[in-house]
């Protein structure tokens, strides 16, 4: 890559840096209404298509920041970035509906500091999602009125991180992920009474809220392979991401409909941009994977979260449980050397997972069982178009609960240069 060519790439990654504020609405799914949103397990693309696998293996050409001891295996010059969609039937046992979302995922740069023996990671990725719009019908006692609650939420919490990675010792890699918090979420509940004739009485109220996020996380990650034959390997990883309480402040106002989230119109305000925390737990991750060398992959990991010990702005649980997900995940090459046959030298890649979510409805936790499939097809020597497919159900109509039944893809590339770090002794 000439001087020129390289300086147009860094000019162009600032500006992604510099003026993506968010990842907004990658995430569409009703129990987003509950804690902060639905949290990212899943990684990268490519690891997204293997069941969220990341933890116990990485590739050289693929950017790890699942586990940032696996970054240390990044011998090129790599920047990733991916759009996502998600489509969400939601459903109860009258009614159904439609939601979707969609944006930038992540951007992901990697550089190797020292071949095999240090790297270095930066990079912006979403945490949690909030997205929903649930239409409340209800009848109020005592009285010939009923009532028409709509509760909408949007925004998320995102990452901006750097990364290490180390090569401590024979086959034994450690690394550290460090992340500044940013972000808000926005939930509001408008609210209007009806007369027997569907007449609406008085103004609709509405209740605003608005926490915004300003704090920093630690995730360290260690990796350990051993030969298990000729051109095998054992992989063994681990990864905790430490939170604790996270910083923020918090705006919140009961005003008129279209009145509420502004500080100055009359209503009652119940925070005005007071600071304080969340508790949020820290999450504990492992796995195993089996590999032969340019052939394939396969391994089985776990990440637990107890979010029971989940606590908002206001001291209180918010109805969250523990949590855990189990992923299980491949990815094959036909024949990585073939010269003349694009789709023999592509990764091919399948995975499932099942999430116990945190989300305690009804005294019910939900559950989500999904399907992964998907792939990289090199577009020249080394770098790569990623994409990932994922169909699952998550909850059930029984018990007054909603099942959502959804599809995400998440399309994008992986640019690499092995010549970065190169002196070049002529063009």
């Amino acid at each position: 890559m000439s001087i020129k060519n390289r300086l147009r790439l860094l000019g162009t990654l600032g500006v992604f840096f510099i003026f993506t504020k968010a990842f907004s609405q990658t995430t569409a799914s009703s129990y987003s209404a509950l804690g902060l949103g639905e949290f990212n397990y899943g990684g990268l693309t490519h690891n997204q298509a293997m069941g969220g696998l990341g933890i116990s293996y990485g590739t050289g050409w693929a950017i790890n920041n699942v586990n940032p001891a696996l970054s240390t295996r990044n011998t090129v010059f790599n920047f990733q970035a991916a759009m996502t969609y998600r489509n969400v039937n939601a459903a109860t046992t009258s009614e159904s509906e439609t939601l979707d979302g969609g944006g930038l995922s992540y951007l992901a740069l990697s550089l190797p500091l020292k071949s095999t023996k240090l790297s270095m990671g930066m990079g912006i990725n979403q945490l949690t999602g909030v997205n929903y719009n649930i239409l409340v019908n209800g009848d109020v006692a005592n009285s010939n009125l009923s009532s028409v609650n709509r509760v909408e939420g949007e925004g998320g919490i995102s990452e901006a991180y750097l990364s290490t990675g180390y090569y401590l010792a024979k086959n034994l890699s450690v690394g550290l992920h460090a992340s500044y918090l940013f972000g808000s979420t926005i939930r509001t509940n408008q609210l209007s009474l009806l007369d027997s004739a569907r007449n609406q009485i008085g103004a609709t109220s509405e209740y605003y809220e608005r926490f915004t996020v300003a704090d920093v996380s630690f995730k360290g990650g260690i990796h350990y392979f051993f030969k298990v034959g000729d051109g095998k390997n054992i992989h063994l990883g681990a990864i905790y991401h430490m939170f604790g309480d996270i910083r923020g402040k918090q705006f919140a106002k009961v005003a008129d409909q279209g009145e509420a989230s502004d500080p100055d119109t009359p209503g009652d305000i119940i925070n005005n941009n007071d600071r304080g925390t969340i508790f949020l737990p820290n999450r504990l991750g492992y796995g195993i994977s089996f590999e032969k060398i340019n052939k394939f992959v396969v391994g089985l990991e776990a990440q637990f979260q107890d979010f029971s010990q989940y606590r908002n702005f206001a001291g209180e649980s918010g109805d969250l449980g523990e949590s855990f997900k189990v992923g299980l995940g491949a990815q094959f090459v036909p024949d990585a050397f073939s010269m003349d046959n694009l789709l023999k030298r592509a990764t091919y890649r399948v995975g499932l997972e099942y999430i116990q979510t945190p989300y305690v409805v009804n005294q019910s936790q939900i559950t989500d069982v999904g399907i992964n499939f998907g792939g990289s097809l090199p577009v020249n020597s080394l770098s790569l178009v990623n994409m990932a497919v994922k169909v699952g159900t998550r909850g059930t109509t029984g018990n007054g609960l909603i099942r959502e039944n959804y599809f995400n893809i998440s399309f994008g590339f992986s640019l690499n240069d092995n010549t970065w770090f190169y002196k070049r002794s002529f063009e």
